[in-house]
């Protein structure tokens, strides 16, 4: 008798077909491959073992078609072990079309609009959360943008201050760079 005439119990649910585990690996896959594309700068604020930062490193060495296929393969199976969500959540932050990227840059612009709407407390909070911020060169910078909205003139202060907070914060736009 084998074990398929046996009505035995078990849980439909947590079975997993073979279609939905190499769709799971393709996704995988697909990150590792975003992962290649990021510069050393953003590589470096994403965090990852440090094999997978090594083979990371080591596929922009690799020329060849079939070369490059197997070992993004082979970067999927070393995302296996990762924290998917995180690291997912940090290539967000570089990719402009992202809800990530698109809400750390509406928290700049209410910084922004805070630190040259309001007094100097608002200034004492920002670098208490920010403490490797340049002081005098923040303040100067909101200096300049209150100094261009009481005179009601644009001479790019705002947009500069707006551009130092983004290099304070480590937000790339994908753009400029």
């Amino acid at each position: 008798m084998s074990n398929f005439d046996t009505p035995e119990e078990f849980d439909e649910e947590s079975i997993i077909s073979k279609t939905s585990i190499k769709k799971e690996m393709h996704e995988l896959q697909a990150l590792g491959k975003r992962l290649t594309e990021l510069k050393r700068s953003q590589l470096d604020k994403v965090p990852m073992s440090d094999l997978l930062r090594k083979a990371v490193e080591d596929s922009s060495r690799i020329n060849q078609r079939e070369a490059n296929r197997r070992h993004m393969q082979y970067i999927g199976k070393l995302m296996r072990a990762e924290d998917e969500d995180e690291v997912r959540h940090a290539v967000d932050l570089f990719d402009a079309g992202s809800i990530p990227f698109a809400q750390a840059l509406h928290a700049l612009e209410r910084w922004r609009d805070k630190l040259t709407q309001e007094g100097n407390e608002t200034l004492s909070a920002y670098i208490e959360e920010n403490p490797h911020a340049d002081v005098q060169h923040l303040r100067q910078l909101v200096r300049n943008a209150k100094k261009d909205i009481q005179n009601e003139k644009n001479t790019g202060a705002s947009r500069k201050l707006f551009k130092y907070l983004k290099s304070v914060n480590d937000i790339e736009d994908s753009a400029e760079s």
